[in-house]
C-alpha cells in the first residue's frame, strides 16, 4: 500500500518538478537535481528498504513544490 502511494506521490512530483524547472529557468545543475538525483535518491531509498523515510521526504517536497506554485498564481490541474 505504501508502494503504491509513493508512485502516485512520484509521478505527481516528477511531473511538477520538470514544469517548475522549466518554468524558471533555473541552470543546468538545478534541472539536473529536479529531474535526475532527487528520484534516484528517492527511487534508492524504496529499493533499500526505507519507503518510511521516503515517503515523508516526497511529502514535504511536494508540499513546498505546491506552495511554490500557488504563491506564482498557478492553479492546481484536476
Amino acid at each position: 500500500m505504501l508502494t503504491v502511494l509513493f508512485i502516485i506521490f512520484m509521478l505527481g512530483f516528477m511531473f511538477k518538478g520538470i514544469d517548475l524547472a522549466f518554468r524558471f529557468s533555473w541552470g543546468l545543475l538545478k534541472v539536473l537535481l529536479t529531474i535526475v538525483f532527487w528520484p534516484l535518491i528517492l527511487i534508492g531509498f524504496v529499493i533499500g528498504g526505507l519507503v518510511q523515510l521516503a515517503l515523508p521526504l516526497l511529502i514535504v517536497a511536494g508540499i513546498i513544490m505546491l506552495i511554490s506554485s500557488l504563491s506564482q498564481g498557478d492553479t492546481i490541474a484536476a
